[in-house]
């Protein structure tokens, strides 16, 4: 059998299996708004780790930092060092305070513990349900990518294809459908992926110095040092890379659902532990691919790795291991998404809203946005253009205001607890620090290290708005 008719039946079954996986929980997770978003804050360690860790592991990693490591090489670690290290560090200082509550969104958090205010919570909520986007865009066009390069199909169908497969099985089950689809994806990714690794750097006989060595050989010796890159540069890599992750809804989402703090915190953190290494190992790859092939389109380097090296069988394999990373990422996200529009753009502004109103938003944004994700991922020049770009500009307006607002209590010896406001800031301050954060990432003008920049600046206004905002503004719900 030749390797396009491999992926087309195993694009088939996996996705006649996701589908019954939801078609199955639909009833579950349709019989209230908490159930759709949150799982009614039930799941338990092992589902909490495969949702994670199944999460994680999106196309992207598999395709979008292969190609990063064939164009960038060893400086592009840096960005995975603060990518994939955050979920290491969003598990110590996060998860256990996340698992202790039961809102369906960050935003929602943020708005009781810290900033008592609709507007920041719904700019956090439209903010944060951009990186959401950018993510399930990022699947679709890298399926898109290989089904062209693979059979020769038109990426945008393809693109299309897998959107509507997404929305499918999302609307149908929210949360439930996402973490049990994710149990049999993260599986999968495990046992395909040590597969992979393994057979993978067999051309440079598993050897980093070979590796290295073969790089100068090609004349791309340059990749193989952090000598040419300023250290400044390594840092905003590393901090862009960071800061999205940090308010990333998905990773709160499992958190809140998780039944316990030390269920939340240890899902993610050992699937975080897996993930960094398994990141790091696929830009590896992308430099052994390029020892082997110079003239590539970065986001080509995986498709040719896996048509002109690799046995059918293994290719079919490491498709498998795509496939089931890239649709446990692409549900993960729209789910997170619609359920961010929903309960932070809409609930706050229309409090007679039903539960079942409320669920049936979800179901429809679920919609609407995967289809917007699908134009995203037609029109974008890359896959990792979409992810950085939307980190930065949630993380920039989000980061700062999340550490300050945590940071700064009124009362310092007191634990935060649902429903009760223990932060300094005020509404005025976390709408500044907001807007001037996100925009700042995206001036030019600033310089390669304007999410530095964004987040010093975000941070200091919050602080001074706050200050001087503080005794007409405290405690109010604004408008």
């Amino acid at each position: 059998m030749s390797l396009g008719a491999s992926l087309w039946m195993i694009t088939i079954l996996m996705c006649g299996a996701f589908l019954y996986i939801s078609w199955k929980f639909k009833d579950a997770a349709q019989s209230s708004f908490s159930n759709y978003a949150i799982g009614g804050k039930s799941f338990p360690m092992y589902l909490i780790f495969f949702t994670q860790f199944a999460t994680i592991m999106g196309v992207g990693n598999f395709v979008g930092h292969a190609g990063s490591g064939y164009k960038v090489g060893l400086p592009w670690m840096a960005f995975i060092l603060g990518e994939q290290g955050s979920k290491i560090i969003f598990a110590l200082f996060f998860a256990g305070l996340a698992g202790k509550f039961t809102y369906n969104t960050f935003p929602e958090m943020i708005d009781d513990l810290i900033a008592r205010d609709r507007v920041t919570r719904a700019l956090a909520g439209l903010l944060a349900s951009m990186i959401m986007i950018a993510w399930v865009g990022g699947q679709g066009k890298a399926f898109g990518n290989i089904f062209n390069i693979v059979t020769g199909a038109d990426p945008i169908p393809i693109i299309l294809m897998f959107t509507a497969v997404f929305i499918l099985y999302t609307t149908l089950g929210g949360i439930y459908s996402v973490v049990w689809t994710d149990l049999l994806q993260g599986i999968l990714v495990v046992i395909f992926g040590t597969t992979f690794y393994i057979y993978a750097f067999s051309p440079v006989n598993w050897s980093m110095a070979e590796l290295g060595t073969r790089l100068a050989e090609v004349g791309k010796a340059e990749l193989w040092t952090f000598g040419n890159t300023n250290n400044i540069e390594l840092l905003t890599k590393f901090v862009t890379g960071c800061v999205g992750i940090l308010v990333a809804q998905i990773y709160w989402q499992r958190c809140f659902s998780a039944k316990d703090s030390k269920t939340a915190r240890n899902g993610l953190l050992y699937s975080g532990i897996i993930a960094i290494i398994m990141v790091m190992l696929t830009a590896l790859v992308g430099m052994v691919i390029l020892t082997m092939n110079q003239g590539l389109n970065p986001d080509d380097a995986m498709p040719w790795f896996m048509m002109n090296y690799v046995p059918v069988g293994i290719s079919a394999m490491i498709f498998a291991l795509i496939l089931a990373a890239g649709m446990s990422s692409a549900d993960s996200n729209l789910n997170s998404a619609s359920i961010l529009v929903v309960n932070d753009l809409i609930k706050p502004f229309k409090e007679d809203t039903t539960d079942a109103d409320l669920v049936k938003y979800a179901k429809v944004l679920t919609i609407v946005i995967g289809l917007f994700a699908g134009l995203a991922a037609i029109y974008a020049s890359s896959i990792l253009g979409l992810f950085s770009k939307a980190y930065a500009m949630a993380g920039g307006g989000l980061v700062p205001l999340l550490l300050v607002g945590l940071l700064w209590k009124e009362r310092a010896n007191e634990e935060f607890e649902m429903g009760k406001k223990n932060s300094k800031v005020t509404p005025w301050g976390a709408r500044v620090g907001i807007v001037t954060g996100s925009i700042l990432t995206q001036i030019p003008a600033l310089g390669p290290n304007r999410v530095l920049v964004a987040l010093v600046i975000s941070a200091v206004l919050i602080l001074l708005v706050s200050s001087m905002t503080k005794g007409s503004s405290e405690e109010k719900q604004t408008i």
